[in-house]
């Protein structure tokens, strides 16, 4: 069985994509936040958590086939304040996943960020070129670049792409960038049967308890519309077409009686399975919507694997 260890690992969204494109099984997490450690402890509750990858010594943990991560997006995402990915911000916890990466030997790296992947600053001492990076006085490379170029220096070859979630379906279009990295000549071909990493399971018997089937295997129309949700009628429908599950009420009442988003709703949009993040009685309601707002589509994810590794 091919072995997935997860760094910045939220509430799984990643791990679980990487586990249905690939047919592996999530091995040990690295996870500091204490909402996202609630909802792995309930929802892998015999996989180790390892921490602060800053701290972790990765020569004492065991290699993985596969390794995952969404390192922290707070400063390269168009919401955020922009600094960058530099030594001193939260994305700059990249070096410590690139440290890992050089470690553990992963035959595959899976990386997943937000769109300002593409254009924010980041440190870098490769020299400036005239397109792929930036000009202004300090800045050596974008961010996505200088994620490839450690890559390359690491030894690893490099594939990636921009999905939107509603490319797979989803009544939102949340787009995420994804790049998946090997050894040099040693592509991963995950729908290649003569592959050693190959899945030797069949899509149907590998699929979790609650997993919604791909949006790929489905080509039957949207369902008609009933007329409930306005405009958004259409999206709503084919979501739950897709997921297999009924929209939640988008909203419940706070204490006071005035009406507010459920995370349920959020948690259903994500096309998550019923209870993954909202079961735990252990989360606030903003704690939930916090660790649902960081995380990405699991389907979404799994389509974009699925792409590059092809």
């Amino acid at each position: 069985m091919i072995s997935i260890g997860s760094l910045f690992s939220g509430y799984g969204g990643l791990d679980m994509a990487a586990e249905q494109a690939l047919g592996g099984s999530t091995v040990w997490h690295a996870e500091t936040d204490r909402a996202a450690n609630f909802v792995l402890a309930r929802n892998w509750p015999s996989i180790p958590n390892l921490g602060d990858v800053a701290t972790v010594d990765w020569a004492t943990v065991p290699p993985v086939d596969v390794l995952t991560g969404g390192f922290p997006c707070q400063d390269v995402s168009m919401a955020g304040h922009r600094a960058g990915m530099r030594s001193d911000t939260r994305s700059g916890l990249w070096s410590h996943m690139a440290h890992a990466i050089n470690v553990l030997q992963p035959s595959l790296v899976i990386i997943e960020n937000v769109r300002g992947l593409l254009s924010a600053s980041a440190d870098s001492d490769v020299e400036p070129c005239t397109w792929c990076m930036g000009d202004e006085p300090g800045v050596h490379m974008r961010a996505l670049g200088a994620v490839l170029a450690d890559l390359a220096s690491l030894g690893f070859d490099a594939r990636w792409c921009g999905l939107r979630a509603s490319d797979v379906g989803a009544p939102h279009p949340r787009f995420r960038v994804f790049i998946a990295a090997y050894p040099q000549g040693k592509p991963w071909r995950c729908d290649d049967g003569n592959h050693p990493h190959a899945s030797p399971y069949p899509t149907g018997e590998r699929r979790r308890k609650g997993w919604p089937q791909p949006a790929r295997q489905l080509g039957r129309p949207d369902p008609p519309e009933r007329g409930i949700w306005g405009g958004y009628e259409s999206a709503i429908r084919r979501w739950e077409h897709i997921t297999g599950r009924p929209a939640p009420d988008p909203t419940s009442l706070n204490p006071a009686g005035q009406p507010r988003l459920d995370p349920r709703f959020v948690e259903w949009m994500m096309g998550l399975p019923d209870g993954h993040v909202t079961a735990d009685p252990g989360l606030y309601r903003t704690e939930q919507l916090r660790v649902l707002g960081n995380g990405v589509v699991p389907q979404q994810a799994e389509a974009a694997i699925r792409l590059l590794t092809h």
